[in-house]
């Protein structure tokens, strides 16, 4: 008998060594030993499977202690959203799009509630708080997927000459002198513009001094 969770123990397996894009149910069923039919009594298809891995992962997230001021919480719970999903970057161009937080588990519903729920709090209206988790949202995948592309991109070999000798500096002189200095592309400041961000949408919602 294939129990569930040797079939996302193989699946998490073939994605550490080949990504997710090349992940079948077909390889993974060869994987494992059993047929394709067998394997779809299991999961209904790829993005099934995908998001079964997932919720499994983000039932894992441990609930981070919450500060007393709304902003506060919003600026935790969203960065133990960042945090669980920069150590897994694959599953974050999964759930990339809208609505997929129905598809989740209660540990990632919860963080989700505490961001809304602190921007309520902080004297958003829900559709406005639900406003805020969206936005941050989008910031935070944004920076995970950046840094996640770049690193793949890195692993191979630069062009010759990089940035420096690309920009013509008469024509662009800050990029041109900002391009000798490479390191500042992988310093990571996530929080400090997390923190600046919802500072903005919830000055700019519910005015400044709150």
């Amino acid at each position: 008998m294939t129990s569930r969770s040797q079939i996302l123990h193989a699946a998490r397996r073939l994605i550490d060594q080949d990504g997710w894009e090349n992940l079948t149910i077909r390889r993974l069923a060869a994987e494992i030993g059993i047929g394709a039919t067998t394997m779809y009594h299991h999961v209904r298809d790829k993005e099934d499977l995908l998001f079964l891995l997932i919720r499994e992962y983000a039932d894992q997230i441990p609930h981070p202690d919450l500060p007393d001021v709304p902003r506060d919480r919003i600026v935790v719970a969203m960065t133990a959203v960042h945090d669980a999903l920069a150590a897994w970057p694959w599953a974050t161009e999964v759930v990339s799009a809208d609505g997929f937080l129905v598809r989740l588990g209660e540990k990632a519903l919860w963080l989700a509630e505490t961001i809304i729920a602190g921007a309520v709090a902080h004297g958003c209206s829900p559709e406005q708080a639900f406003y805020v988790f969206r936005s941050v949202w989008y910031y935070t995948v944004g920076e995970i997927l950046v840094r996640s592309h770049s690193a793949r991109r890195s692993t191979k070999e630069p062009s010759a000459g990089g940035l420096t000798d690309i920009l013509d500096a008469s024509k662009v002189p800050l990029l041109a002198a900002l391009s000798e200095q490479p390191e500042l592309t992988t310093q990571d400041h996530y929080r400090e513009g997390l923190e600046a961000f919802v500072d903005g949408l919830l000055a700019q919602i519910v005015g400044p001094g709150r």
